[in-house]
């Protein structure tokens, strides 16, 4: 098969089994009474992130560890400076001041584990599981302290899942739905990780380089669509919350499930210069966010000319 078809049905099957999966969780649960908040937190969250996670771990089991770790950090930084760039551009993003506390205090911890992990230059078992099991407390934290106290924060989650499109109604079906977008999207990873690989051995470049963009950029598609859809329709906070969520996500559910799977080999480029790139990302985002309490449309900009920038310099030393 040639290499950019199979990376095109690769991130064709990953997006749509992403979209079936999220939509067929999404109505399950609220078939089975699942309260709008629960779903925002945990379903929407998980199943925007799986083509991230099916890709990770299947490039780790396949002995690319530039492509399984690349596509987090470039993710994360696609999500910042690409995805919610782009979102503040269309309509500034508003944020709120108690989940901005709790939840950039969250993105900070994550983003300086990961730091700390990438500095270490391999990634064991027991530390995936260090992070899937910090995730856990943080999304049952969440869900305990938003019912119990009801604010804005509560309602991001609840437009969360009200964004996410509609599934079937009967139980069976969604169910269905569910297990079919995870069978497609484990394909479309497959496919994905060979044309990625393929395409770095046929360019002379590090697998590393196309994880950070390509697959990156692909895999984060799911976060791109919420996110300018929520601009849009004007649900501002839910732009935010959805890439700061995603983010968190990355970092301790993906990256340690894939570790708890496949124990990770962190590649040089990465160690050298990308990991700090996430870093001030991530900086810059909470000081923006800190500020005024809204991403305006002139931060939009800088992150949007801050991912050119960064595109163009990995184009280079490529």
């Amino acid at each position: 098969m040639d290499i950019w078809i199979s990376i095109g049905l690769g991130l064709a099957l990953l997006l749509t089994g992403g979209e079936l999966l999220v939509r067929g969780a999404v109505a399950s649960a609220k078939s089975l009474g699942v309260s709008p908040l629960l779903i925002g937190l945990t379903l929407v969250g998980f199943g925007t992130s799986t083509p991230e996670l099916v890709t990770s771990v299947t490039a780790a089991l396949n002995g690319s560890p530039g492509i399984a770790v690349g596509n987090v950090v470039g993710s994360n930084i696609a999500n910042v400076l690409f995805i919610l760039g782009l979102s503040a551009l269309i309509y500034p993003l508003t944020v709120n001041p108690k989940g901005f506390k709790r939840d950039a205090l969250m993105l900070a911890v994550s983003t300086l584990a990961c730091l700390a992990v990438v500095l270490h230059g391999e990634m064991y078992r027991w530390v995936g599981c260090v992070f899937v099991a910090a995730l856990l407390m943080y999304v049952v934290y969440v869900a305990i302290q938003e019912k119990r106290i009801p604010d804005e924060a509560a309602l991001v989650a609840e437009h969360r899942a009200e964004d996410a499109r509609k599934g079937p109604t009967s139980i069976l079906l969604s169910v269905g739905m569910a297990i079919v977008g995870i069978a497609i999207t484990i394909f479309g990873a497959r496919y994905l990780v060979e044309g990625s690989i393929a395409l770095a051995k046929g360019l002379g470049v590090s697998d590393t380089i196309i994880g950070l963009t390509i697959v990156a950029v692909g895999t984060s598609m799911p976060e791109l669509v919420t996110s300018v859809m929520a601009a849009l329709r004007k649900h501002a906070d839910v732009a935010y919350g959805n890439i700061v969520g995603s983010n968190i996500f990355n970092v301790l559910f993906i990256l340690g499930t894939t570790s708890i799977i496949q124990p990770i080999q962190i590649p040089q480029q990465i160690i050298r210069f990308d990991i700090w790139v996430m870093l001030m990302t991530t900086v810059l985002l909470i000081y923006f966010a800190r500020t005024g309490a809204k991403l305006q449309r002139w931060e939009g900009c800088v992150f949007m000319l801050g991912y050119a920038a960064y595109t163009a310099y990995l184009i280079a030393i490529a």
